[in-house]
């Protein structure tokens, strides 16, 4: 059976929608960013964890377009979420996503042969197509010659070569786009005789039950025959009943008389676009002496010889990770401090402009205050990102995961759940939304479950304040400092990579993981990509500060303010004011369960605060030791450290003993003490079972390591 696209076109819209697809690392990304500067959306696809992109372009005659960055995949036939979303939208399965009129297909023309498989399922759907060869530059480099124009006669569609990283091509693509009358594919392959009754009854099936065109049915019936298991994920429409039944029917009698048909059509496929191959790609000539794909092969394999060495690749990797960590902690210094005095000037100038009152306190301690303290780590997070985006754009990132693949088996991970694991140092939430490019489910979730025991950058001003509390001199020594904080990090680790264990053994337990990942080569960073990926998380991120940080401030402001005390008085203690709060009645409500921890009601207070962002721990130790605060801000850490040092229990005895600052921050290490990390992990999952069952264990987590350390303690005589 012979099948080819012929179709009669639908008639295209006022702004005609385009999706763009192709392999990763084919450099779809750089020419969506390319093809729509800043015009474009960035969210995820309702109901399942893959990120949605979606933009403005403009043709070259001006008219607009709708251009949807599609998630990349190897092939339609999907085997992970991201796959399974890009299928679904080019079939129309999804109803909060228009079906595309046209598609663009970008494939990487250093690797044609292998990227022509997803190009030629695309075509199977009948639209109108352009395919973009890019990276010609490397091609050459490299010594093939593609024959774009071969390959369009044989295709019967518009062919651009292109460098989308140096804006080549781009002009040849928008006139292509121009096009109101851009042809259909005329491509034709050969369907195995033994498959063409079941293509053709599934096909009568999804038109007759689901309303499918015939070209767009019968190019789902080839995918469901190649994969008969595909992924199916949230939000997408399922197969009808009827299908389902054809489906199964078939795949009885084949695994009756073993027939392979995912075996027969991937064959059949390849065989299509062996001839393709043929006709447009010239290889380099045999048995050069200067060969350029024989010197970059030579070069890359001498790169990774060094850098995926099991000992000095470890050097190489430990030395990255120090700069990465030294850039985060010391260059966003600068820009924080501007953050801090600009947040600082914006409080002074709000403050003038309101009367004093309860308003007046909920914009300036509740509002401004809350985002405040969260906004000030933006610059980390950019920091974090400049560093993944470089190691991303030069290929070593692939090689970093090959090299913690060793490590990350041990606990039944594999080396892609690194990345979102290196992520949640800065903060968790972009470690978790990093968990995407996990394609195994259960491994995705472990990675979820476990990526806040990473100490992130909200961590950091509670365990400095607490260390310079447990130390009776005014200078903490350098080696006391960095030797905890290091033993802070190592716990989080070492937690995070025990639970995945445990995890991997019971609640998720499944085959081992295989990492199979594309070693991309070697290459210059693109920053201008880098760049673009700093801007879209950073706009994230702010955003969520001015919108869940912003609502929680607040609702945590009332709580720490309401009810006032029946005799308040403008003289009045703040810690008395905050005992009769809510907030102050639930720190003493808890206090039996933290009492054997070393804590106090007045520390419970401010572990219930922190739930919004870890650090405001220390504001609320300032208010609750009514510490005066003054523009000099070490002054303000110094008084609050004295403040701390000189807390005593209703006995006269010491609160804040080296043995309670150490159980403190050991509960800080283990305990989800972040709302919006919650927030993001039941948007990721889907539902309320895994956040709260995340909130539950870590909790239960740190309690009982605190308990251990201060109960063993006290037992030695600390």
């Amino acid at each position: 059976m012979s099948t080819t696209s012929s179709p009669a076109p639908a008639a295209p819209r006022s702004a005609p929608v385009y999706a763009l697809v192709g392999n990763p690392n084919c450099g779809k990304s750089t020419l969506f960013n390319a093809l729509t500067g800043l015009k474009q959306k960035v969210g995820n696809y309702p109901g399942v964890t893959v990120e949605r992109k979606v933009g403005t372009a403009y043709t070259q005659h001006g008219q607009p377009l709708t251009l949807i960055d599609l998630p990349g995949a190897y092939s339609l036939a999907a085997r992970s979420p991201d796959e399974a979303v890009t299928r679904d939208v080019l079939l129309g399965r999804r109803a909060d996503t228009p079906t595309p009129d046209r598609i663009i297909c970008i494939a990487d023309a250093t690797n044609l042969e292998r990227n022509l498989y997803l190009v030629h399922q695309v075509l199977d759907l009948g639209r109108p197509v352009v395919l973009v060869l890019n990276m010609m530059d490397l091609a050459a480099q490299a010594g093939l010659t593609v024959r774009a124009d071969r390959l369009s006669r044989e295709l019967g569609i518009p062919v651009i070569p292109c460098e989308a990283a140096h804006g080549k091509g781009l002009i040849e693509l928008k006139l292509a786009l121009s096009r109101p009358d851009l042809p259909l594919p005329r491509h034709a392959w050969d369907i195995p005789a033994p498959l063409a009754p079941a293509v053709a009854e599934l096909q009568a099936s999804l038109s007759a039950h689901e309303g499918k065109g015939p070209l767009v049915a019968r190019a789902e019936a080839l995918l469901l025959l190649t994969d008969p298991d595909p992924v199916r994920v949230a939000g997408s429409t399922p197969l009808s009943a009827a299908t389902t039944r054809i489906l199964e029917s078939w795949k009885t009698r084949w695994t009756a008389d073993a027939t392979d048909s995912s075996g027969m059509l991937v064959a059949a496929r390849y065989d299509a676009i062996g001839r393709l191959a043929r006709e447009a790609i010239v290889p380099p000539a045999a048995g050069t002496a200067a060969n350029p794909a024989d010197a970059t092969l030579a070069l890359s394999d001498r790169i990774d010889a060094v850098v995926t060495h099991p000992l000095w690749g470890w050097v190489i990797f430990a030395g990255i990770m120090a700069a990465m960590f030294l850039g985060i902690f010391t260059l966003a210094g600068i820009p924080m401090g501007w953050i801090e005095s600009l947040m600082g000037w914006l409080g002074e100038h709000v403050s003038a402009l309101i009367p004093p009152g309860d308003f007046h306190d909920l914009v300036i301690d509740g509002a401004l205050a809350g985002v405040g303290g969260v906004i000030i780590f933006l610059p980390q997070i950019l920091i974090l990102f400049f560093f993944i985006g470089l190691l991303e754009s030069t290929g070593y990132m692939a090689r970093a995961a090959f090299i913690m693949d060793r490590v990350m088996s041990r606990v039944g991970l594999n080396g892609k759940s690194f990345i979102p694991l290196l992520s949640s140092y800065a903060c968790a939430i972009p470690g978790i939304m990093a968990a995407r490019t996990i394609e195994e489910p259960k491994d995705r979730l472990a990675t979820i479950l476990v990526a806040p025991f990473m100490s992130c950058s909200a961590r950091l001003p509670v365990y400095l304040l607490l260390i310079a509390a447990l130390v009776s001199s005014d200078e903490v020594p350098l080696g006391t400092q960095v030797g905890l904080m290091l033993l802070m990090y190592f716990l989080g680790t070492a937690g995070a990579f025990a639970f995945a264990w445990l995890f991997k053994k019971t609640l998720l337990r499944g085959a081992p993981p295989l990492m199979i990942m594309e070693l991309p080569p070697y290459r210059l960073p693109r920053l201008r990509d880098v760049a673009w990926q700093m801007w879209e998380r950073g706009a994230v991120f702010v955003k969520r500060a001015g919108t869940v940080i912003l609502a929680l401030s607040i609702v945590l402001w009332f709580l720490a303010n309401f009810p006032k005390p029946p005799a308040a008085s403008e003289g009045e203690p703040p810690v008395d004011a905050l005992a009769h709060s809510y907030a102050g009645r639930a720190g003493h409500a808890i206090e039996p369960l933290i009492a054997p921890l070393g804590f106090d009601w007045r520390i419970g207070i401010g572990l219930i605060q922190s739930f919004a962002a870890r650090e405001v721990f220390n504001s609320s130790m300032g208010v609750i030791f009514a510490v005066e605060e003054s523009e000099d801000e070490t002054a303000n850490q110094s008084h609050l450290r004295d403040a701390l040092r000189g807390a005593a229990r209703p006995d006269g005895t010491p609160l804040f003993t080296p043995l309670v600052c150490l159980s403190l921050m050991v509960f800080y290490v283990f305990a989800m003490q972040c709302i919006s990390t919650i927030a993001v992990v039941k948007r990721e999952t889907a539902g309320w079972k895994w956040p709260l069952f995340q909130l539950a264990y870590m909790t239960g987590t740190a309690w009982l390591a605190s308990f251990v350390l201060y109960q063993v303690g006290r037992a030695l005589g600390f």
